[in-house]
């Protein structure tokens, strides 16, 4: 197949060119009889319509059950202290004492926690933030198992959420440890699922593209990605083990 340009427009055809058309009195051109094959109209001018095509992105399954478990685990730890805080405030009001299940000793005491002025940063009790953000982070996980692709500013907006989380616990772990002097296990539980569920997702962005990296750190990310949650978890771990030796080792 060539393209040769004929009179009045230009054609694709397998043969030759095609005697020229003539407009005949009634308006309407007049070929003559030549058959002419394949014949289509070339618009080079128009767009091509894959550019206007977003480029979108799914996760791995293991990625989308990482999602899934993570937020159902931090889920979990808010619902449990959203209900443990309301028994909280009903003890006070009644003038009874409530004692959460997780406070255990003068060290891990989900109570001291509870009612602390760091437990309702934004005037409300944190984990009602936290049953919203860890049920947006099963839904993706699970739109990821549907083989469900997302575009980038998705990714992105998903990725800046898990920053956030992965701040505000970070800035609640200084405060449990050096302020408030007592541990939450279920505090701890959100604290590994959102730690978990942020370095993934940022390893997701850097491998795709959607986050700007040199090469040598994609591949970091391509292989090495473990080692990043597995570091920060064992950091905090250490921060815990140190700050109160006295009182494990004792």
């Amino acid at each position: 197949m060539f393209i040769e340009r004929c009179p009045y427009r230009v054609v694709r055809h397998n043969g030759p060119c095609p005697k020229q058309v003539r407009p005949s009195s009634d308006g309407i051109g007049v070929m003559s009889k030549t058959t002419v094959k394949d014949v289509s109209t070339v618009d080079e001018s128009a767009p091509d319509p894959r550019a206007r095509t977003p480029r979108t992105e799914g996760g791995s399954r293991a990625l989308a059950l990482l999602l899934v478990i993570t937020g159902a685990a931090g889920l979990l730890a808010a619902w449990v202290i959203t209900i443990d805080k309301q028994k909280l405030l009903e003890a006070k009001i009644a003038g009874t004492t409530f004692t959460p299940g997780c406070s255990l000793n003068p060290v891990v005491s989900c109570g001291s926690v509870m009612e602390s002025d760091q437990a309702s940063v934004f005037g409300f009790p944190n984990p009602m933030l936290g049953l919203a953000a860890y049920a947006v982070v099963v839904c993706v996980g699970m739109s990821l198992l549907a083989r469900a692709t997302f575009p980038r500013w998705y990714w992105l907006t998903f990725n800046a959420g898990c920053l956030f989380g992965v701040g505000f616990v970070s800035w609640l772990q200084f405060q449990s440890l050096y302020r408030i002097n007592a541990l939450c296990l279920w505090c701890c539980l959100a604290w590994v699922a959102t730690i978990l569920m942020f370095w993934y997702v940022t390893s997701f962005n850097v491998r795709k593209g959607f986050l700007p990296a040199p090469g040598w750190l994609r591949g970091f990310f391509g292989e090495f990605t473990w080692v990043l949650p597995v570091l920060h978890i064992g950091i905090i771990g250490m921060m815990i083990l140190t700050r109160w030796w006295d009182f494990w080792t004792s």
